[in-house]
């Protein structure tokens, strides 16, 4: 009975973990969106999102019109932490989060 239950615990831990995943990659996309915004750069970008402490886990990519009045799309992308054992199961799961903003421009 007891394996059962450790996989059960561990299951619920893993599904725990990728819910703060989620909340912490749709923050992260928010902090990146609003640094292009304010600076008009791809690198803003990327310093937001290095500043939230996910290190290798985050991706960050910029498109669009990085001059002021153009639109610009921030995309993060976070690898979720995987339980041992259950954490297998995700597979390729990659979090993701999208913001368009309008840059107002260094």
């Amino acid at each position: 009975m007891l394996p059962v239950v450790a996989v059960v615990v561990l299951v619920v831990l893993q599904a725990l973990l990728l819910a703060r995943d989620q909340v912490v990659v749709v923050h992260a996309a928010r902090t990146a969106a609003r640094a292009v915004a304010v600076e008009g750069t791809a690198a803003a970008a990327g310093r937001a999102v290095g500043a939230q402490g996910l290190g290798a886990r985050a991706r960050t990519r910029v498109s669009g019109v990085l001059r002021p009045g153009g639109t610009a799309v921030v995309v993060v992308e976070l690898d979720p932490v995987r339980v041992p054992v259950v954490g297998r199961g995700l597979g390729d799961l990659r979090l993701r989060e999208r913001f368009a903003v309008i840059v107002e421009g260094p």
